[in-house]
Parts: structure tokens; C-alpha cells; sequence
């Protein structure tokens, strides 16, 4: 099995911790190793033939600069020189591992996720890497545990639910649901949470692409001649004019709402895609007053709970305060309602608009 890590997003909603440079998957937002670290520790005892990490320019380097740790396996930190979404990255991977293994297993997975149960991630990775050497395209749905109208669902066909792995034909994506929506699809019990992790053969997902995306199969048909080693000098250059005027699309939007090829394999794993700050208590255990502080030197609540906070490594005290999340780093702070994480973002949006750009 090949490990493709899409590790190009800007994870503005973890500012001012995430930066343009340094963004959510590289940092440590629970005090330790990076996201990106994290993810690739969890696939190592897998011994994958190679690890694929597609990111992009201004991150190249750190991202390389934390993968010298790894030497048990051959890892490739392949740069876009623009992001242009999941479709382009992914038929990027699959190219270059189509090149020297047309029939090789890959297995997509985001950098900045967080698991729990890593041992079950494996084993559902090697059991999916078996359907998928069929032909399918296999896409993990993560078992629902509350009514969420933060991710987008994967519906399963309900008539084909009776136990078992799977996998499982699917019906349609959905977008981000109101909550009447996903409180029906909690009960309704075959839809499941969109992960964004995949698994399929490299030439099977090249051959959607020529269906559904012809224009971006196209262009990656002449990335690389066949047994041209990935260290080819001119790969740069290459990639550079892929992206000339590469579509920008996601691979949902590309292949997977269209392809007849499309399974789902369901998965309890602990799984959180740690989509802002208000998703620390999901990867932290809060303390008895249900808030949670990281890299602080120490923390006093006096009347008060259920608060988030991370700080440069100075001592906290809250007073009277509940459901605030407090950030602190060398050259900003954010003070923000617990319930408002979501737009975190329109905060950097007003720092580019502004002009302050040194604090992006």
C-alpha cells in the first residue's frame, strides 16, 4: 500500500496558532507532535511501500524538515506550486505512483486529522485495500455519534446495512445538513460522517478521472513517462506547468458524486477531523470543570468552566468567565465566544484585507 497525505490547507480557523507557513497540520495543537507527525506515525506499522506527502510551496520545507525523523520508510514531500483543491492533488499521487505501479493500493488520507483508535484505522485501511484491488473506490464513513451539521454525510444504501464490514454501495454525498437534517439522518441509521479518506488503485482512480475530469487526465497523462523515477530532475518543472491552469475542485465534486465505482466502508475509530478550536475536548480530556488548557505553565479558575485555552507557556487565570476560548501566541491573542469558532476565519480574511499580513 502506498500512504498519500494531503497536507496543503491553511487551517485558518486554528489562528493565530496556524499561519500561512506554519499552518494547522504542522503545529501541535495538543502540545507535542505535529498533526502531520501524528498522521504518520499511525500508518508506519503498516510498512507502506512509500508515503506521498502533497503539500504545498510555502510549506515544503518545514514539512520536510519534520519528515527527517522517519527513516523506516522512502517518504516524498511533492510540492504544489498552487492549491487547487483535492482532484488535482489526489491525480497528482496517482500519477506518480501509476508511473511505477499502475495497479499499486493508495490510500488517501488527510494530515490533520486526529484518532483515537489507531489500530482500528489500520486494520480498516488493510480490509479496504482488499476491496479496492477489485476495482472500487473505497471511502471510510465514519459512524455518527451525534447529530452534526459540521461535515458532510455519506448515505449508504439501506437495504444492504443487514452487519458486516462492507463494503457498501453508496447513494449520494450530502453537504453540510441543517440540524432537523442530520438529527433524521442520525435516526434514519445508514448515514455516516464524510472523512475524507480513500482507498483505490492508482489506475482505477486515473480511469474515473478520464470519465468524469477528461481535462486534468489529460494533463496528467504527460506528468511522467512510464518508469521515470519520481526524483527526475525536471518533476518540478513538470508539476509547475500541470498547474498552469489546473481546474481548482474536490475530489467528491470531481469524481465521487458521479463514479458507479463508489463504496463505503464504515468505521468507528475515535475520529475527528479537529476542525477549529472547539474541537480541543474531542483530542483533550477536559478537567473536572470541563475546560481545557494546553502548554500553559499553569492554570486558575476562579468561577469558571467549560473555557479553551492554549497559551505560549505562561501561567492563566480566569475569573467569572465560561465558554471563552483564550489563545495566546508571542505577536497576538485571540479572545473568542466558545460558540463562534467557526469564524475564527473571517478574522484572517480581515488581517488580509487590512493589509497586516505579518500576522498571517
Amino acid at each position: 500500500m502506498y500512504i498519500v497525505i494531503l497536507a496543503g490547507g491553511s487551517g485558518t480557523r486554528f489562528w493565530p496558532l496556524s499561519r500561512v507557513a506554519l499552518p494547522k497540520q504542522l503545529i501541535s495543537i495538543t502540545g507535542d507532535r505535529s498533526m502531520l507527525q501524528r498522521t504518520v506515525e499511525r500508518v508506519l506499522p503498516l510498512n507502506p511501500k512509500r508515503i506521498l506527502i502533497i503539500t504545498n510551496h510555502l510549506q515544503a520545507e518545514e514539512t520536510s524538515r519534520q519528515m527527517q525523523r522517519y527513516d523506516s520508510v522512502p517518504i516524498d514531500v511533492i510540492a504544489e506550486p498552487v492549491g487547487r483543491n483535492t482532484a488535482p492533488a489526489i491525480g497528482l499521487a496517482a500519477a506518480l505512483i501509476a508511473s511505477r505501479d499502475p495497479s499499486g493500493i493508495m490510500a488517501v488520507l488527510p494530515a490533520d486529522h486526529f484518532i483515537k483508535k489507531e489500530t482500528v484505522l489500520r486494520d480498516t485501511l488493510t480490509f479496504a485495500g482488499k476491496a479496492a484491488a477489485g476495482g472500487s473506490l473505497i471511502t471510510l464513513g465514519i459512524l455518527p455519534s451525534r447529530p452534526e451539521t459540521g461535515y458532510g454525510y455519506i448515505e449508504a444504501g439501506k437495504d444492504s446495512l443487514s452487519g458486516g464490514q462492507g463494503p457498501f454501495p453508496v447513494r449520494r454525498f450530502v453537504e453540510k445538513p441543517p440540524l432537523a437534517e442530520a438529527v433524521r439522518y442520525l435516526d434514519e441509521g445508514n448515514y455516516f460522517w464524510n472523512s475524507g479518506m480513500f482507498i483505490w488503485r492508482a489506475d482505477t482512480i486515473l480511469e474515473e478521472m478520464a470519465a468524469f475530469m477528461p481535462s486534468l487526465y489529460g494533463k496528467l497523462a504527460t506528468l511522467l513517462p512510464a518508469g521515470t523515477p519520481w526524483e527526475d530532475a525536471g518533476l518540478k518543472e513538470r508539476i509547475a506547468a500541470l498547474y498552469v491552469d489546473i481546474e481548482n475542485i474536490s475530489i467528491d465534486y470531481g469524481v465521487m458524486e458521479k463514479s458507479a465505482r463508489v463504496q463505503m466502508v464504515p468505521v468507528e475509530m475515535g475520529w475527528s477531523d479537529v476542525g477549529s478550536w472547539s474541537a480541543l475536548p474531542e483530542v483533550i480530556e477536559p478537567d473536572s470543570l470541563g475546560t481545557v488548557c494546553v502548554n500553559a505553565a499553569g492554570h486558575i479558575a476562579v468561577d469558571s468552566s467549560d473555557n479553551l485555552i492554549y497559551v505560549d507557556g505562561r501561567m492563566v487565570a480566569t475569573v467569572g468567565v465560561h465558554n471563552v476560548v483564550i489563545v495566546s501566541t508571542p505577536d497576538a491573542i485571540l479572545v473568542c465566544d466558545r460558540e463562534r469558532c467557526q469564524d475564527v476565519k473571517k478574522v484572517v480574511e480581515r488581517l488580509g484585507a487590512d493589509g497586516l499580513t505579518r500576522f498571517l
